[in-house]
């Protein structure tokens, strides 16, 4: 297959184009290759590291979800020369999705990280950039027992603040880095929120909120993604395709 026909697929299927996001996310395709594919890789980050194992796993199609140019633009040295010189090496293409890949109903690593706790029928919550990019359940479930559904799901330990009620009824879920926007998810209606990670006074702004927030991990939380990505990708164009893990502990 040619990279033009992946690159379609996947700009059609996350709305690449329409979705908002910060700029320095450069969401779609941002390093091509000489146009074959033969080998998908899935990764959350493309880092020196995942591109160096991917290189040496024979991958030429490189979807992740954090992409080369987060800290925006910089000169082509020292580590961002590195993974270049490795891209080209390899002849690796690299696509990248952020927001349209977490608000993706299918795909999209809330939804996934949602269903794999058991929520479902989730709502569309919580604005940003223009669009709204986490889902709100109705449930009712005992925040103990939810922790131990996420612990299972992103194969690690969940950190808890416990400002809101023991039996959760309104779970909002935003993956990533939102810990910090807790408020603007209790002014949303939630009485507890599911993110990633968040600053150090987003504990306390749960418990004087009111919400129950839990942290399940950065990374932890947006594996699901790009590895259904992946999954589908591969089956679409049958490929073989593999995960690249190189987790941060956040």
């Amino acid at each position: 297959m040619h990279l033009n026909e992946a690159v379609r697929y996947l700009d059609e299927l996350l709305q690449t184009s329409v979705v908002g996001d910060y700029p320095q996310a450069k969401n779609g395709l941002q390093v091509e290759n000489s146009g074959g594919l033969s080998r998908i890789g899935a990764a959350v980050d493309a880092t020196e590291a995942v591109i160096r194992d991917a290189a040496d796993a024979g991958v030429d199609f490189l979807v992740v979800h954090h992409g080369l140019f987060w800290s925006g633009l910089a000169p082509v040295t020292g580590a961002n020369y590195r993974k270049m010189r490795l891209l080209m090496e390899a002849d690796m293409a690299v696509y990248s999705s952020h927001l349209p890949l977490d608000i993706h109903p299918q795909v999209g690593n809330n939804a996934l990280l949602a269903a794999a706790v058991g929520l479902e029928g989730g709502q569309p919550f919580f604005e940003s950039f223009g669009q709204r990019i986490g889902l709100m359940f109705d449930a009712e479930m005992n925040r103990e027992v939810l922790r131990d559904h996420l612990e299972r799901a992103v194969g690690g330990s969940v950190h808890l603040a416990p400002g809101g009620p023991v039996v959760a009824r309104k779970i909002g879920v935003v993956t990533g880095g939102a810990g910090g926007d807790v408020v603007k998810a209790a002014a949303a209606g939630v009485d507890t929120f599911i993110t990633g990670e968040g600053p150090h006074w987003s504990y306390t702004a749960a418990e004087e909120a009111g919400v129950n927030l839990f942290y399940a991990g950065h990374y932890d939380t947006e594996t699901f993604g790009v590895k259904a990505l992946a999954e589908l990708l591969a089956r679409k164009f049958a490929l073989p395709w593999q995960f690249i893990d190189h987790p941060t502990g956040l």
